[in-house]
């Protein structure tokens, strides 16, 4: 989801600064300060410019990123270089390391380690690969991981850094780390054993309060692992938002004493948003971007405080042209040539060409392969999956490992929970409103509804059945049948899930207090490789057991 917001191409400036004087005497000579920070986010472990699952060149990564920080450098030598979180996890060379090879230093944190960051923002995806895999990579990393929100359970103490404090041209700077609080909805408990996460508002009053009055720090930068919970233009907030998931609206009208906010989580581009005085920015996902903000102060003599006199924010694009920088691809390239040694394993073979472009429209063999996955190593009646991407494609001939790394993007487990009919139809009603209001004249993908991700757009495969987008939402899915017969609303099935949706990810409620009757350690990825290992004739025809109306 994408939110129409205003760039500020210069700067944002403080209201009535220039009609304040500033103490001391018409004599004083003032002096001026800047502060610079650079931010990424959501980097999900890239730092080679290319898309593994095509294996093309693609504009984003850190080393593209780099070229810019070390651009940045040569104009404002004592920059600081932060990250708000989701840094580890993400890529097939990320996951080669977090899973199959975990003993070298993360390649993440070797390369960050390398551009002299300052600090980074603990993410959700942080927890995907458990505890053991997060605090070694935390152990590896030359700067701090922050979460002032996360604490160790049953105390009020930190589990994190809560913040850092550095110094910039007489400047002293308070970094602030806040990480979403919804992680227990997503991920398996285990994977975040011992940690509560609170509420980063109620968090934020009592750090800011600790930065400005016993820091004694003259700007306050709150790096949040959250992002914008509503489109500013209509006051809506998207579905499937979890509770308190993107609290930064909150946090800016709330909590005084913040000065910049980089933003994370909801893969936005904002380049400069003013809330209630606090000057907010985010820099996309992928590395496609880098967030920049300055801070521009002034104080009458050295002995008197600074004070804020404007604020500018933006975010610089990476593109194709970006030149990715040596000495960080020279870093990670044994990460990089393992990574695709391991990719390009055949595991199968496609008697067609198989493409997910249209999976959201129509019943595709493509994602009947994860389904079909999913049931079999469940023993399951009934399988929810998604189309995570448009852009994955099986070839005609021999199908690797990249192939399904491609299909499948996420780090997420099987589950399988026990479900009645009628729970089943509530799930595909919920699936069905990623479509608008019907409108004669307009086509299924016109319809779609672009305030909704679609990757929270389920398909469901065991049972047959249509959705009438005529219909309202709630009450589109019609000829709902199991075994060739309507489905019995109080009958009970076995449903493979994913475990981001057990705990109702994607706004999926009914699947939440569901009894869980197995649940698997592996990846539905390794799944699904292995799955296609045994049966390497891939299945090149839909079931056709769904469809859209008209």
């Amino acid at each position: 989801m994408r939110f129409l917001l205003p760039r500020l191409a210069v700067a944002a400036w403080v209201a009535g600064f220039s009609l304040l004087p500033l103490p001391g005497s018409a004599s004083d000579t003032p002096e001026r300060a800047r502060v610079t920070i650079l931010a990424t986010t959501d980097l999900h472990g890239r730092v080679f410019p290319i898309n593994y699952g095509t294996n093309q060149p693609a504009a984003e990564g850190l080393a593209r990123v780099a070229t810019l920080v070390r651009a940045a450098r040569k104009e404002v030598p004592d920059l600081l270089l932060v990250d708000c979180g989701d840094t580890i996890q993400g890529t097939p060379l990320a996951y080669y390391h977090n899973r199959i090879n975990n003993g070298p230093i993360d390649p993440m944190m070797l390369a960050m380690n390398a551009l002299g960051y300052t600090s980074m923002t603990l993410g959700n995806h942080e927890y995907n690969f458990g505890l053991p895999v997060l605090h070694k990579a935390r152990g590896e990393a030359r700067f701090p991981w922050l979460s002032a929100n996360t604490l160790r359970s049953g105390t009020d103490e930190p589990a994190f850094t809560p913040y850092v404090v550095r110094e910039v041209a007489g400047v002293r700077v308070g970094i602030l780390g806040l990480t979403t609080p919804a992680i227990p909805s997503w991920e398996s408990p285990a994977n975040f054993a011992g940690l509560t996460f609170i509420d980063p508002v109620a968090s934020a009053r009592r750090w800011v309060e600790v930065l400005r009055q016993q820091e004694k720090v003259d700007v306050v930068v709150a790096t949040v692992h959250f992002g914008l919970n509503q489109n500013l233009a209509d006051g809506r907030t998207p579905p499937g938002e979890m509770e308190n998931e993107n609290p930064t609206l909150t946090l800016a009208r709330e909590v005084p004493g913040i000065d910049l906010m980089f933003l994370a989580h909801t893969h936005q581009d904002v380049a400069g948003l003013s809330v209630n005085g606090v000057l907010i920015s985010q820099a996309g996902r992928w590395g496609s971007r880098l967030a920049r903000g300055d801070v521009y102060l002034e104080r009458p003599n050295r002995s008197a405080p600074w004070r804020v006199l404007a604020k500018a924010s933006t975010t610089l694009p990476v593109t194709l042209a970006t030149t990715p920088d040596p000495e960080l691809l020279d870093l990670v390239r044994p990460y990089h040539e393992a990574t695709q040694t391991w990719l390009s394993q055949p595991v199968g073979r496609s008697a067609i060409a198989l493409s997910s472009r249209e999976a959201r429209l129509r019943d595709s063999a493509i994602i009947d392969l994860i389904h079909r996955v999913q049931l079999d190593s469940g023993k399951a009646d009934i399988s929810f999956a998604a189309a995570f991407t448009l852009d994955a494609t099986l070839p005609a001939g021999d199908v690797t490992v990249r192939d399904l790394a491609g299909l499948y993007i996420y780090e997420n487990t099987l589950v399988v929970i026990e479900l009645t009919g009628a729970e089943v139809k509530d799930a595909l009603e919920h699936a069905a409103g990623y479509f608008r209001a019907y409108q004669p004249g307009l086509t299924p993908a016109e319809l779609v509804d672009p305030a909704i991700p679609g990757y929270n757009f389920d398909t469901a495969e065991g049972v047959e059945y249509t959705l009438d987008l005529r219909r309202p939402r709630g009450d589109r899915v019609v000829d709902l049948r199991f075994g060739g017969a309507a489905i019995d609303p109080n009958r009970r099935f076995r449903v493979a899930i994913n475990n981001y949706r057990l705990n109702g990810g994607g706004g999926y409620r009914m699947f939440r207090n569901a009894r869980v009757v197995d649940q698997a350690n592996q990846e539905i990825r390794e799944l699904m490789i292995d799955w296609v290992r045994r049966n390497p004739e891939i299945p090149s025809a839909p079931t056709g057991n769904w469809r859209l109306l008209p």
